[in-house]
């Protein structure tokens, strides 16, 4: 039998149904931060009791389950979950059939093959049998096979940085910066794939019209703060006889909103700005007679 409940944590209600919601997994550990604060953007919150791996969505219709991101993408595989957060470099290795609905860009990593320096020739790892330590086993299987090498893998449960030079030869890891390879006297060889976390559907529910539908006006509403992220609203007022000149130069997402101004014959110019070409764009403006420059930050931007 299908139930409602309702939970009410002040000063706002937060409804939880079950049955017939929706079934989205969230990551635990490292990625759920990055994950709440998109949502959050959105306007979703999150409530989760400590030590409680279920969590109460304020968007109606959600049931809410946090896993460990490779459990994740083996739940969407099976159609037990419609939809979850996890790493590219997961949905790899397992070789789940999923649908990639949206790239948040949150995470980035590299999927690296390293070694010590000191067993390298001219930069390559040598053609010998080999001991490559890895969570990925699978793709590390498949790398080996690609380049021929005569390699046994170990299966390693996390800190796989440490077992060279002792307990293998190389290792295959994700990394975000390199310096945790560094720091254990590790040089990159070669990079196998880029990751970062994404939201992937099950098959079965990208094949269904309903979830679907509602799949999408989630992925509509991430992609509004995502998109916000990236850029700023710019308002500048410019005369009336260079407004020409500096809608040439503003590199907004369509036509920039233009408002005369009060008795002054100019205008008001309002655009969304790509947030890296600010530096460069504000002394363009200013040379074009632009003044009363406002920079402000939108939480959602929708094309």
């Amino acid at each position: 039998m299908k139930s409602d409940c309702q939970a009410s944590i002040a000063p706002e209600r937060i409804t939880f149904r079950t049955g017939a919601d929706l079934r989205l997994a969230l990551p635990k550990g490292r990625m759920l931060e990055g994950v709440l604060s998109l949502l959050a953007g959105a306007g979703i919150r999150v409530r989760q009791a400590e030590r409680d791996y279920r969590a109460l969505f304020s968007l109606p219709g959600w049931e809410v389950k946090l896993l460990k991101p490779q459990n994740i993408v083996e739940m969407l595989d099976s159609g037990t979950r419609d939809l979850g957060f996890a790493g590219a470099d997961w949905v790899a290795e397992l070789g789940a059939d999923l649908v990639e609905v949206l790239d948040t860009g949150l995470d980035p990593v590299s999927l690296v093959a390293a070694a010590p320096a000191a067993i390298l020739e001219d930069g390559a790892l040598p053609v010998r049998p080999l001991v490559v330590a890895t969570e990925y086993v699978r793709l590390g299987s498949r790398w080996t096979e690609t380049l021929s090498l005569p390699a046994r893998l170990v299966r390693s449960y996390g800190a796989t940085e440490v077992f060279p030079p002792e307990d293998a030869d190389c290792i295959i890891d994700n990394s975000a910066t390199g310096s945790t390879l560094r720091a254990n006297g590790l040089v990159i060889v070669q990079e196998l794939l880029k990751s970062s976390t994404r939201l992937y559907a099950s098959r079965c529910a990208w094949a269904d019209p309903v979830r679907r539908g509602r799949i999408e006006e989630l992925a509509m509403l991430l992609s509004a703060v995502l998109e916000a992220r990236n850029r700023v609203m710019l308002e500048v007022n410019i005369p009336a006889d260079r407004v020409a000149e500096l809608v040439a130069i503003l590199p907004c997402m369509r036509e920039p909103t233009l408002s005369p101004l009060s008795g002054q014959g100019g205008f008001a110019v309002k655009a969304a700005v790509p947030r890296s070409e600010l530096p460069l764009v504000i002394p363009r403006i200013r040379r074009c007679g632009g003044t009363d420059i406002v920079v402000s930050e939108p939480s959602q931007i929708l094309p």
